[in-house]
């Protein structure tokens, strides 16, 4: 075959060891390549900030360590005698060594990053957190900007977004939410990625709320759901709550609709490129935020705007009651958002009159 198409590269779509890598080329006299090196040399393609390019980086140099002896083959073993050993092994450890370090140097590279970043988003800890899940190309990063009106980029084309991405989302009762974009999975994702990629799937493990968004046009959609339920399930997120969103809903017949839609507590058709079902999409958000509150009362002086400002941006006023100088709040929220109201209660003092928060 590849004599036949004048092939100059051979692709499998699965992981080859080295010792097979090399008896094909061998045997073939062209260059081969597995599943797993595809994907690197995509993504490899696609990183764009330090970070993204520092985890592809990485993620390389851990797939190609135990590969290296191929790549010297040139300089094979010249010299004969016990104990001797030729140019072409010498390369190869010199060639080791300096992966071996390298590979020390991205790992602390990342983890400072993370340490980094882990501050910057200290704050973000207060709001209630949405993660975008899904099959790569299904339209997640084209869905955050029908949702946000951000103008970030997007593609037709596998592996689009590396880098996690949040921006706020404001829900239609008035409480704002934090919204997440992440990487797109793929069916037999490399464990290399996996373990690269640590502390962008963690924004996932981390999400109060899931959207898994599936293309549903793609005649694969079922496969790509049980991949992306796999890698949800390496990640340990089985038990988060779900809301199903069918993106591109545009693409398929009113008569062809996937049956998936059935299946799911929460499922939302939406076409990110129409702006048709981000409405249904933002209450069905909504509804499964309420299902994480619960129910407070707190009696504040009226002229005190600070906690009912913190009140309505994280959770949902019900009912508002003004006597004399206080006024009573009826409102529901997360109970770490509770936590903290009662911390600003406190702070108060002596201004406070009443029933405390319960």
């Amino acid at each position: 075959m590849c004599r036949a198409g004048q092939a100059d590269l051979v692709v499998f779509d699965h992981d080859l060891a080295p010792v097979q890598i090399r008896n094909l080329e061998r045997e073939t006299g062209v260059r081969v390549i597995d599943r797993t090196e595809l994907i690197l040399d995509i993504f490899a393609h696609r990183a764009r900030t330090r970070q993204a390019k520092l985890q592809v980086e990485l993620a390389q140099l851990q797939y190609q360590l135990p590969r290296l002896r191929r790549l010297w083959t040139h300089l094979s073993r010249i010299e004969g005698g016990i104990g001797l050993r030729g140019p072409g092994e010498m390369q190869i450890e010199v060639d080791r060594r300096r992966a071996r370090q390298r590979i020390g140097d991205l790992q602390a590279s990342l983890e400072q990053i993370q340490r980094r970043k882990t501050q910057e988003t200290l704050g973000r800890q207060e709001f209630f957190t949405v993660a975008m899940v899904g099959y790569t190309n299904v339209g997640k990063t084209a869905l955050m900007n029908a949702l946000t009106g951000e103008r970030l980029f997007t593609e037709n084309r596998l592996f689009a977004t590396l880098d996690a991405t949040t921006r706020s989302l404001q829900l239609p009762g008035g409480q704002t939410v934090l919204l997440t974009d992440t990487v797109g999975f793929i069916q037999n994702i490399p464990h290399h990625l996996v373990a690269s990629f640590h502390a962008t799937l963690e924004e996932v493990r981390e999400a109060d709320l899931l959207l898994h968004v599936v293309d549903a046009s793609h005649p694969e959609r079922r496969n790509q759901i049980t991949s992306v339920e796999r890698v949800l399930g390496e990640l340990g997120c089985t038990d988060q709550p779900t809301v199903w969103v069918l993106n591109k809903c545009d693409l398929v017949d009113e008569g062809s609709l996937p049956k998936e839609q059935d299946q799911y507590e929460e499922t939302v058709r939406t076409s990110a490129v129409k702006g048709t079902g981000l409405h249904l999409l933002k209450q069905s958000i909504e509804k499964l935020v309420h299902k994480q509150q619960v129910e407070i009362e707190i009696e504040l002086p009226a002229a005190e705007g600070r906690v009912a400002a913190y009140i309505a941006e994280h959770g949902t006023i019900l009912s508002r009651e003004y006597q004399n100088a206080h006024v009573r709040l009826r409102a529901v929220l997360h109970p770490r958002h509770v936590a903290r109201v009662k911390e600003m209660e406190s702070e108060l003092g002596s201004e406070l009159e009443g029933p405390a928060c319960s």
